[in-house]
């Protein structure tokens, strides 16, 4: 049985193009053979700022959106979070969204596919990687950053790819799986 990767889309912004290239992730990542790619938008599941009553170690969620976004997260071996930069950080609906669980999170690797201008998004990633550890995931280096991302956008709005980011993309899927066979052991504990 393949392992489960969470490609989760961090921007909820309108005009955002973090689908566009979830879309793209989650085809090469088919293709690729290792994982079964499951897109995982934010977006959708319309969470406002963290209002569970009670702490999310507890697992005692009382909202139904929480509810809701612990099942689609849970079944995840893995993660990619497609991210932009806000203001050389991460963006807020990424940080609310980790928030809202704790043991759903537990002892899985993840990457990032960061975009933006002249850094890529990589000023976000470094916040996000901070963050994701409190929740006892395991940010890996291999991941994929496209500068100037617009210049890679065609006029259908369909993101175009080069042989740096697929090798980006190939080499961080085969360490994303590595780690997601090393950690089974302690999300089966």
């Amino acid at each position: 049985m393949k392992h489960q990767l969470n490609i989760v889309v961090a921007s909820t912004r309108p005009g955002r193009v973090g689908p566009v290239f979830a879309r793209w992730l989650e085809a090469y990542a088919r293709e690729h053979g290792k994982f079964e790619p499951v897109i995982t938008d934010i977006d959708a599941f319309g969470l406002p700022i963290f209002d569970e009553p009670k702490h999310p170690r507890l697992g005692q969620y009382e909202n139904e959106h929480t509810k809701q976004w612990s099942e689609a997260i849970k079944p995840a071996d893995a993660f990619v979070f497609v991210t932009p930069e806000y203001n050389y950080f991460a963006a807020p609906a990424l940080v609310n969204a980790i928030d809202y669980l704790s043991r759903e999170w537990n002892y899985k690797p993840a990457s990032f596919l960061s975009y933006g201008g002249v850094s890529a998004g990589l000023r976000a990633v470094q916040s996000e990687k901070l963050l994701l550890t409190s929740v006892k995931i395991m940010p890996i280096p291999e991941a994929i950053a496209i500068p100037a991302f617009t210049q890679h956008l065609q006029e259908n709005g369909e993101f175009k790819s080069n042989a740096l980011i697929d090798d980006s993309a190939k080499t961080m899927l085969n360490e994303l799986f590595r780690w997601s066979e090393a950690l089974k052991p302690l999300r089966a504990g």
